[in-house]
């Protein structure tokens, strides 16, 4: 019994994100300006759901400046050997760290939140839902920023699954959608307090803002998670691969298959099959088979011709 090995590679890796590092940037100094405004305004004013917000606004500034900082530090690593499929972890690894901010917040407004239901303050009401309403507006601006370049990325990979856009980006496009959500809740806790004197509304929203938070920042620990780990064999990708060998004129078993997570959309695969008294077919063959999928950017391909002697 005679066993040959062939291997085929092909590899090409994209990092960074320049324009919606601009949009994030410009994000992130409209964020720390309405940030120290609401800080200041929720213990002037002893609004919690205004405090909350603000709270959850120095994580939103910091997440993006984060998410500034993966771009920058995806760019500037892309082309450096250590690294040998590309720095496009860094902006995963940006996302999975607003994640933790984030749920680190959550908790933060949650204890604040019963705390001021057992010791309730007095409340400006006037005041705080004027501060509340500029915060409202800037995530609505914010927002507006980062939609295009989010809904681009969608967009881009319309033919893949939706992990395949930029986590970075959907990191920061999270982080203003949630403030926006709390911002809203800020909102309406002190026109209830304010119309109808329900001031336990306040800190209530507080913690209703601190659960969705939380759940938002769980799901994106999650998405990031398993791209960091190598959680991913369970992509689409994968099915995808084997119905092509189980499709190819030339018979093959599939021995082994690796697939992990390169790129924004892009994936990298070892192929290990093993063929069967089928002459000396080449792995560039199965290779060029598997370029019918855009997302495999770096393919190895291992064959095993088992003959008999």
């Amino acid at each position: 019994m005679s066993q040959t090995h062939h291997c085929s590679h092909a590899g090409d890796f994209s990092t960074g994100n320049p324009i919606g590092e601009r949009a994030t940037r410009i994000a992130v100094i409209l964020t720390l300006v309405v940030m120290v405004a609401e800080i200041t305004g929720g213990w002037y004013f002893g609004s919690m759901a205004l405090l909350a917000d603000g709270w959850h606004m120095s994580s939103h500034a910091l997440a993006l400046g984060l998410s500034v900082l993966a771009w920058r530090l995806s760019a500037r690593f892309a082309h450096d050997p250590r690294f040998s499929f590309g720095a496009w972890r860094f902006e995963v690894l940006g996302g999975y760290t607003s994640a933790l901010i984030l749920l680190g917040v959550a908790l933060l407004m949650a204890w604040e939140s019963l705390a001021r239901l057992s010791a309730p303050r007095p409340i400006h009401y006037d005041e705080a839902i004027a501060v509340a309403v500029v915060g409202l507006l800037t995530n609505l601006v914010c927002a507006w920023l980062l939609r295009d370049q989010h809904d681009h990325s969608h967009e881009h990979h319309a033919h893949a699954d939706h992990e395949h856009a930029d986590l970075n980006l959907r990191a920061a496009y999270l982080h203003v959608l949630a403030d926006a959500a709390t911002s809203v809740l800020a909102i309406l806790a002190l026109l209830a307090g304010r119309l109808w004197g329900a001031d336990w509304l306040d800190p209530v929203i507080g913690i209703v803002g601190a659960l969705l938070v939380g759940s938002w920042a769980l799901g994106l620990q999650r998405q990031t998670g398993l791209v960091l780990l190598d959680a991913e064999m369970d992509a689409p990708v994968v099915e995808e691969i084997r119905e092509v060998i189980a499709a190819s004129p030339v018979p093959a078993r599939i021995r082994d298959l690796h697939v992990w997570r390169i790129g924004k959309g892009q994936y990298a695969c070892i192929l290990g099959l093993e063929l069967s008294g089928f002459g000396r077919v080449g792995a560039e063959y199965f290779r060029n088979r598997l370029r019918i999928h855009e997302e495999l950017v770096h393919v190895t391909v291992e064959l095993q011709h088992t003959e008999s002697t």
